[in-house]
């Protein structure tokens, strides 16, 4: 692949003053040059209408200020994006719509080879897609017209009149810098290479503006390059659907490159999150729709700005592990307030693709990556309605408010709290079951506003300060209508574990402290009274005997069988107690399962004590195989398990021929 000579007599015929440069040794004229036309640069690209109105839509103030893109490329700019291995482009198809591949290189590139103009010369992969449409792997070269040159596309130069829109993200993963670049390809070139798939490309884009970007979101990766062997495994066009190995880089990604145009201007920019942010909303004959959240950002809205002034939009996912990578263009549609609440609960904002072409490419990419430290700005996964991390009944924001009138402190760690309720007006409250949840707003008492960066909190920045307790009072009776009657208590038995939890433990009873409550939700199937006749064995680690405390009276009313594994660490014994206590009879039915008590204070053995005395077994030693085992009923027997994540993985893999139920914890 021999393209150099060729390219940079193409690139001195475009620009005079062009020079190829194998340093950044820029002289002081450069970097003045571009200082100088900043004001005229900000002038004439301010905020354009799309921007303006997301600004108004999310009540931000940042239409205010001046636009902070910087013309051209600064010097700065120059030596940052020099040093990064990675570059996400876009460009637009001859019907408009964007796309985005990812080139990869060692460190230089990419780098600026004249005063404002990029130079990058990589490696990429092509494959033919086998359906002699000409249609391979990666998008933007065929969008920027390279394949279309003279002679075949192969070593020509194309030289667009009057440039062709694109736009570029420099990514070093390894330091989490980046630089955002909008401009125009003033010259390209393709060369095949020896490698069947792998090409050679040579781009100038004239820089008209660069922004650098916060680090935020950002997951690590050491980057390695590497020969690809491309092959086009799957294209969808309108009302289709992707298949499973695409759908499979879609979960697994913690990151994704987007390019948007609107306001007259490309934008390249990254979401990254959580693995498993980009949730699948619809995948089916009726095609294929994906959504994920925005996070808190530094509240330009650049990206979503050109997405309300055109809703298009196009996408590359890569796998890191594969080297496989999904592209797709589409449409946007941005979700806020309420509308990103219905299909995404716990999101304030959020932006749905509607798919209208997708390509997924085995092996598509000239490099692989090694994950490192994940952002610690990351929250947890948001997922869709009906995934099981939201309540099914919701009917609503703000059904009702919760009156904190009771406080009792059962261990060190653990307490009960009692609310009253009062549905709000016009709001009807129908009567939630046993083993359901409470879904309560801290918002109010919470949340302190927006902030760019805190790096003491990093994870407070996106905490919509939201939470979900499972109910452990059994349901009310319903009144006359069928709601439930204004001043019905509800309560909650919670661990102290983070801001929402820590306000109610440090709440004075007789302070004012109302929550709304959003929704009541959760699995029907964990009513223990839905297994017919089959022996209920519910086995529970700590707080996660709540479920069962709400239907543990109606249970034992009903004869109906059951067995209480439930393993606490001695300083919470407490809790079994004031529950032997509450619910008389379950004691005779229950193994304790206590851990720490090596070096307990005497006051922990007479706990233990008093659980015996009650008629419970006190066993000190971890849940084993043979104790789960040992609790089936040849009759039949159906597991209730609310433990901790490595001890259900574990309990799944003994009891794998039993009919088994688990409590998620994932709302």
């Amino acid at each position: 692949m021999h393209l150099a000579a060729n390219f940079t007599l193409a690139l001195a015929s475009l620009i005079p003053s062009y020079h190829l440069t194998s340093s950044l040794l820029f002289d002081h004229h450069y970097d003045q040059t571009n200082k100088m036309s900043a004001a005229t640069f900000n002038a004439q690209n301010g905020w354009h209408p799309g921007e303006r109105a997301v600004h108004s839509l999310l009540k931000v103030r940042t239409s205010a200020r001046g636009n902070p893109t910087s013309p051209g490329m600064p010097y700065s700019y120059g030596i940052r994006v020099a040093s990064s291995p990675l570059l996400a482009v876009g460009t637009l198809d001859e019907s408009g719509r964007p796309w985005t591949a990812l080139w990869f290189g060692e460190r230089g590139f990419a780098r600026p080879v004249a005063q404002g103009v990029l130079g990058v010369q990589s490696v990429v992969a092509f494959a033919a897609d086998g359906k002699g449409e000409g249609k391979g792997g990666d998008p933007v070269i065929e969008a920027l017209g390279l394949l279309a040159a003279p002679g075949g596309g192969e070593g020509e130069m194309v030289k667009p009149e009057g440039g062709k829109k694109m736009s570029a993200l420099s990514i070093d993963l390894e330091s989490r810098d980046r630089v955002k670049l909008v401009g125009k390809m003033v010259v390209g070139a393709l060369a095949g290479g020896e490698e069947e798939g792998v090409k050679e490309v040579q781009v100038a884009m004239a820089v008209e503006g660069s922004l650098g970007n916060c680090p935020k979101y950002l997951n690590t990766k050491v980057l390695s390059g590497r020969i690809p062997t491309p092959r086009v495994v799957e294209r969808v066009e309108g009302a289709g659907w992707l298949g499973e190995d695409a759908l499979r880089v879609v979960d697994r990604a913690d990151m994704f490159f987007l390019s948007s145009v609107g306001g007259g201007s490309m934008d390249t920019n990254h979401r990254g999150g959580p693995r498993g942010f980009v949730r699948v909303l619809r995948n089916d004959e009726g095609g294929t729709v994906l959504v994920y959240p925005e996070y808190s950002g530094n509240q330009l809205y650049q990206t979503l700005g050109n997405l309300q002034a055109d809703a298009r939009v196009g996408v590359v996912i890569p796998d890191y592990e594969t080297s496989d990578v999904l592209y797709l263009t589409g449409e946007t549609e941005l979700l806020v307030g309420e509308k990103a609440a219905a299909v995404m609960p716990h999101a304030k904002l959020a932006v749905k693709i509607t798919v209208a072409e997708a390509r997924f490419v085995k092996d598509g990419l000239a490099f692989r990556g090694e994950s490192g430290e994940p952002s610690p700005y990351n929250p947890p996964v948001r997922r869709l309605t009906g995934e099981g991390s939201v309540p099914g009944e919701a009917g609503g924001a703000g059904l009702a408010s919760a009156k904190l009138v009771k406080k009792e402190v059962l261990t060190p760690s653990v307490t009960r709290f009692t609310f009253g309720l009062e549905p709000e007006r016009g709001k009807t409250l129908k009567p939630w079951r046993a083993g359901q949840y409470v879904t309560l707003d801290f918002s109010e008492e919470l949340d302190h506003g927006w902030s760019h960066m805190r790096d003491d909190d990093p994870q407070s920045l996106n905490d919509d300060f939201v939470r979900t307790f499972t109910v452990s009072s059994p349901p009310p009776e319903a009144g006359p209508d069928g709601n439930v009657k204004h001043g019905t208590e509800l309560q909650i038995t919670a661990r102290k574990n983070g801001p929402a939890t820590g306000l109610l433990w440090r709440q004075n009873i007789r302070a004012h402290l109302e929550l709304p409550v959003l929704a009541f939700g959760g699995e029907e199937a964990f009513s223990l009274l839905a297994a017919g006749e089959k022996k209920a064995v519910f086995v529970a680690g700590g707080v996660g005997i709540t479920p069962l405390l709400a239907q543990a009276e109606q249970v034992l009313a009903t004869g109906r069988r059951l067995s209480l594994l439930w393993s606490l660490r001695e300083k919470d014994l407490g809790l079994a107690i004031d529950t032997f206590e509450r619910v008389p009879g379950l004691a005779g039915l229950t193994r304790l399962f206590v851990t720490g008590g090596e070096g307990s204070p005497r006051g922990d053995t007479q706990l233990a004590t008093k659980a015996k005395s009650l008629g419970s077994q006190v066993v000190r030693e971890r849940i084993a195989e043979n104790d789960v085992i040992g609790a089936r009923d040849a009759e039949g027997t159906k597991y209730y398990l609310c433990t901790s994540p490595e001890m259900l993985k574990a309990i799944q893999g003994w009891i794998q021929d039993d009919e088994v139920v688990t409590e998620s914890f994932n709302y």
